[in-house]
C-alpha cells in the first residue's frame, strides 16, 4: 500500500478502468501486483475528507510514461475516482466482486434470480468488471438456457441500473429493428413522419455492435447525438422527436458496457438482445413500441419459425414490464438502400426525405410501412390508414422540414466529404441478383473502416432484383486510405458466395 501521485492518462479504454504503474514501483514497493491483476486505487478528497476509490485492471509500463512514484488512470477511471491530478493515492490488490461467482454459476448452467442479476449488473455499471469477466457473463447468457422468468428478471435488473426518462404525454412511440440488415436506416425517416403527425417519439439508438453503422452512427454524421437528458427533453418539447445516442443518457448503462465486449466478439445473443432492446425502450419513456424482425438467409434471424420464437419472447417480456408492443416480421434478401456505412447511409436517408428521383425505393417503402403501423397501434390513424397518412407527410415535404428542425435542435453538423479512396467491384457473371449476403457485405464495409471512419463503407450500384451484365460495376468500396481499401479487397476476394444470381 505505497503512496503514489495521481496521473491522468488520456486513454479511452471503452469504459474499462485501467490502472498503470511503472515496473520499478512493483519491484521497489513489493506490492505483490502483476499485469492484469485487479487493483484498487484510493485516496481522500481534500475538500470533504471523504475516502474515494476505484478498482481496475493493472497494466505495467517500462518506459518514461510514468515515474516510479506515479500511478496513471485511464480517462474513465480518473473521472470516476474524482480526485485531482497530483493527489496522494494508495494502491493495493483488490478482490473480485462477489457477483463474479454468480457469473461462474451461470456458465455452469445455474438459473439466476432477480437479485443475482441486480448484483451482477450493479457491479458492471460501476465498472468493477474486467473485460474477461464481462465476456464470461455475455457467454454465460449465450451458452446457457435462459427461461422467460429469468429473462424478465434480467431485463428489469438492466432497467434498474440507470435513470428513466418520463414524458407527460399518455402515448410515447418508439421503434427498433433487431438488426442484421445493412443500410436499414428507416428510423431517421419514421421519426420526422410521426413527429409531424403529433406523436412524441424520443428515439434513442445505439452505436453499431456487429454492423458497419448503427442509427446513432448515421445520425451523428448530420447532428449531435450525445444529448444529456435535459437537452433531450428540450429537443422533444420543441420538435416532437429526436434521434439520440442512448449511451450518453445513462439509460440502462450496464447494457452499454456489455456492448463493448459484444462488439469485438461479434456476438448479439437472443437473451441479450431482448433484454437490451426492451430495457432501452422502457427507460426512454416509451409506451408503444414497434419491433422490426428482419428474416432472411443471411440476417440474424434466418427462419420464420425463429422469428416467431424471438417475437414471442419480446411480447412476453414487454407485457411483464408494461410496454405495448407490436412485432413486424420483414423479409430481407440483402441490404436496404444503396449505402452501407454512416455517411453513405445518411445520404440514402436524405434522398428519401427529399423525394429525389432515384432515391432507394426499398428504404422509402419500408419506412412508410413501419410508420403506418406505428400510427395505427397508437390510434393516430385507424386501421389500414396509417400508410397513406405517412406517405402524404413524406411526399408533401413536411417530413423533410421536420427532420431539418430535429437536426437543428440537436446541433447540425456539416456532412463529411466522400471517402478519398474508392474501388469498384464488377459482376463476375450476368443475371438477376437473387440475394446479397448481409453478413459478408457488412464485413467488407467494416474492413474498409466503417463505422469508425464515417465516410468508409460500401456503396451498392445494384441490389436484389436488379439485372446485371458481367463486368458491370455492382458495388464500390469506400475507404480513408489505401491500407484499409486493401484490407477490404482482400476480404472481398475471400468470400465465396457474396452475391447469388438467379
Amino acid at each position: 500500500m505505497t503512496d503514489f501521485r495521481l496521473r491522468h492518462l488520456p486513454l479511452d479504454t471503452m469504459r474499462e478502468h485501467v490502472i498503470i504503474i511503472h515496473e520499478r514501483a512493483v519491484h521497489d514497493g513489493n506490492l505483490g501486483l502483476r499485469p492484469l491483476d485487479r487493483a484498487r486505487v484510493f485516496g481522500a478528497d481534500r475538500e470533504t475528507g471523504k475516502q474515494r476509490e476505484i478498482t481496475g485492471v493493472l497494466n505495467i509500463c517500462s518506459d518514461d510514461l510514468l515515474e516510479a512514484d506515479e500511478i496513471g488512470l485511464s480517462k474513465e477511471a480518473f473521472h470516476d475516482l474524482g480526485l485531482p491530478e497530483g493527489a496522494a493515492v494508495g494502491a493495493s490488490l483488490a478482490v473480485a466482486p462477489r457477483s463474479v461467482d454468480l457469473v461462474r454459476a451461470k456458465l455452469r448452467g445455474k438459473r439466476l434470480r432477480r437479485e443475482d442479476f441486480d448484483a451482477i449488473l450493479a457491479d458492471v455499471a460501476a465498472r468493477r468488471y474486467s473485460r474477461v469477466e464481462l465476456s464470461m457473463f455475455v457467454l454465460g447468457c449465450a451458452l446457457q438456457k435462459i427461461d422467460l422468468a429469468e429473462l424478465t428478471d434480467y431485463t428489469l435488473a438492466m432497467i434498474a441500473t440507470g435513470q428513466q426518462l418520463r414524458f407527460a404525454d399518455p402515448i410515447v412511440a418508439d421503434k427498433h429493428c433487431i438488426g442484421g440488415v445493412p443500410g436499414n436506416r428507416t428510423t431517421m425517416i419514421i421519426v420526422p413522419i410521426l413527429a409531424e403527425l403529433g406523436l412524441k417519439i424520443p428515439k434513442t439508438s445505439s452505436r453499431a455492435i456487429t454492423s458497419p453503422s448503427g442509427t446513432g452512427d448515421t445520425m451523428a454524421v448530420l447532428a449531435d447525438v450525445a444529448l444529456s437528458p435535459e437537452r433531450l427533453y428540450r429537443v422533444v418539447d420543441e420538435v416532437g422527436g429526436c434521434i439520440a445516442w442512448g449511451g450518453a443518457l445513462e439509460l440502462a448503462p450496464a447494457d452499454d458496457i456489455l456492448i463493448t465486449v459484444e462488439r469485438p466478439m461479434e456476438i448479439d445473443t437472443e437473451a441479450q438482445m431482448v433484454a437490451s432492446i426492451l430495457a432501452k425502450k422502457k427507460t426512454a419513456g416509451a409506451t408503444h413500441v414497434l419491433i422490426d424482425i428482419p428474416v432472411g438467409p443471411s440476417t440474424k434471424v434466418r427462419t420464420l419459425e425463429l422469428a416467431e420464437h424471438v417475437g414471442g419472447l419480446f411480447r412476453a417480456v414487454a407485457e411483464r414490464i408494461g410496454l405495448r408492443l407490436e412485432i413486424v416480421t420483414t423479409h430481407a434478401l440483402g441490404p436496404i438502400g444503396y449505402g452501407i456505412g454512416p455517411r453513405l447511409e445518411a445520404l440514402d436517408v436524405l434522398s428519401v426525405l427529399r423525394c429525389e428521383q432515384g432515391a432507394p425505393a426499398d428504404l422509402r417503402e419500408k419506412a412508410l410501412m413501419l410508420s403506418g403501423r406505428l400510427l395505427e397501434i397508437t390510434g393516430v390513424e385507424p386501421p389500414s390508414r396509417g400508410y397513406a397518412a405517412a406517405r402524404r407527410v413524406l411526399d408533401s415535404g413536411a417530413a423533410l422540414a421536420r427532420f431539418d428542425r430535429i437536426v437543428a435542435a440537436q446541433g447540425r453538423r456539416e456532412l463529411p466529404p466522400e471517402a478519398p479512396v474508392r474501388r469498384q467491384i464488377a459482376a463476375e457473371q450476368s443475371g438477376r441478383i437473387q440475394q446479397i449476403d448481409c453478413w459478408e457485405i457488412s464485413r467488407i464495409a467494416k474492413r474498409a473502416g466503417a463505422p469508425a471512419n464515417v465516410s468508409a463503407g460500401v456503396k451498392l450500384h445494384k441490389n436484389v432484383g436488379d439485372n446485371v451484365t458481367r463486368g458491370e460495376p455492382i458495388f464500390e468500396i469506400h475507404a480513408d486510405n489505401d491500407s484499409q481499401l486493401q484490407n477490404a479487397l482482400e476480404y472481398c476476394d475471400s468470400v465465396r458466395h457474396l452475391i447469388h444470381f438467379e
